[in-house]
């Protein structure tokens, strides 16, 4: 009899959790019967030269903890499904058939794919070229549809309110106001539970556009009340009324999405200017993917991949892993990825936030 053999990948960018979902994948296979093949630098490796290794017990021991993934991943290449704007592209269809001749020539069951909507994307196109897939959301801005959390949201959320109570302290000290600036390119959920957990007093995200001169006017009232510090959290893609998206650098060659950067430059260069106020920025962006995940994320990450060998076992393909009311089940990859989930302005998490005095410069 052949043996029944499953794939995995990590594709797309890092975070914590990645190995605790390979450690939850293979031990949970392994129980079942299954062979697992690791590829290597995600869908890449599905390409010539096949580059896999074979994963086991004993490879995937004492792995929950670490941050990044034992497999690696990429977002370039030729797979790469975003063009920009949260928007997907058509993956060439010859490299969706040379993925599925390698699928088939290793005899796999079913390939199981970790990585963001991008990611997904790409997982639905290698099903309908004939690879059966199963897929794990991955998302540090925790914005994927359909799963009410993800896998290294907080351990990024740690990092933000780590490096807060740092900078209260200098803050503080020297009476400045103090701007850091978050991942968070079409979602505001990193800043906007990092800067209320982290005591931060005004939080711009995309989807609330700001005022500089309301956020300004916020800081000189804090002052004028003894309040001589104050702490905002900006996050990458948030955007003043009638202005731009602030970036760095195009997509490479093309493909893949705009590097954005200098908001919070931007941010804190008019708080000076309309204050008067020292005022400094700092930016975290690869802090918040590095590292090991927290207790949550390796549990969280742990569950998703044992998930994903379960919707393997009843063949509900072309399914993700969800996590919904602290239980974890399936829901159809494209109802995931029809579009991204975004901080609702008007709903409680912001009121609440309102309620204690945090700006959002509206």
């Amino acid at each position: 009899m052949s043996v029944k053999r499953i794939g995995v990948l990590t594709s797309g960018g890092d975070c914590p959790g990645l190995n605790a979902v390979l450690h939850g994948v293979v031990s949970a296979a392994t129980t079942r019967g299954f062979e697992v093949l690791g590829f290597l630098d995600g869908y890449e490796g599905l390409l010539n030269p096949v580059r896999y290794q074979r994963l086991d017990a004993v490879s995937v021991s004492h792995i929950s903890h670490l941050g990044g993934t034992i497999l690696g991943t990429t977002n370039r290449g030729r797979f790469v499904a975003k063009v920009g704007g949260g928007k997907k592209a058509e993956i060439d269809p010859a490299i969706l058939r040379q993925a599925r001749d390698t699928c088939r020539g290793l005899n796999l069951h079913a390939l199981i794919c970790i990585g963001g909507d991008g990611s997904l994307s790409t997982s639905l196109q290698l099903q309908k070229a004939g690879v059966d897939v199963v897929g794990v959301p991955k998302t540090i801005d925790n914005d994927i549809l359909a799963t009410a959390s993800s896998f290294g949201f907080d351990s990024a959320v740690t990092c933000v309110v780590d490096s807060l109570d740092r900078l209260h302290t200098t803050a503080r000290s020297h009476k400045r106001i103090m701007v850091v600036e978050t991942m968070g390119r079409h979602a505001g959920w990193i800043a906007l539970h990092g800067g209320l957990a982290g005591g931060a007093d005004a939080i711009l995200i995309p989807e609330i556009p700001f005022h500089h001169a309301k956020v300004a006017a916020f800081a000189k009232e804090r002052a004028s009340h003894g309040l001589a510090s104050t702490m905002i959290v900006v996050a990458e893609g948030a955007v003043a009324a009638k202005g731009q998206l602030s970036t760095i650098a195009p997509g490479l060659r093309g493909k893949g999405e705009v590097r954005l950067g200098g908001v919070a430059e931007q941010v804190a260069r008019e708080m000076e200017k309309r204050t008067g106020q020292e005022t400094r920025h700092v930016v975290l962006g690869h802090l918040q993917r590095g590292g090991n995940p927290t207790a949550l994320d390796r549990i969280l990450g742990t569950r998703f991949g044992v998930g994903a060998i379960e919707l393997v076992v009843k063949k509900k393909f072309s399914h993700m892993v969800s996590y919904q009311n602290y239980e974890i089940g399936g829901v159809p990859i494209a109802e995931a990825v029809a579009r991204i989930r975004t901080v609702p302005p008007q709903g409680q998490f912001v009121h609440h936030a309102r309620e204690i005095g945090i700006c959002f410069g509206d």
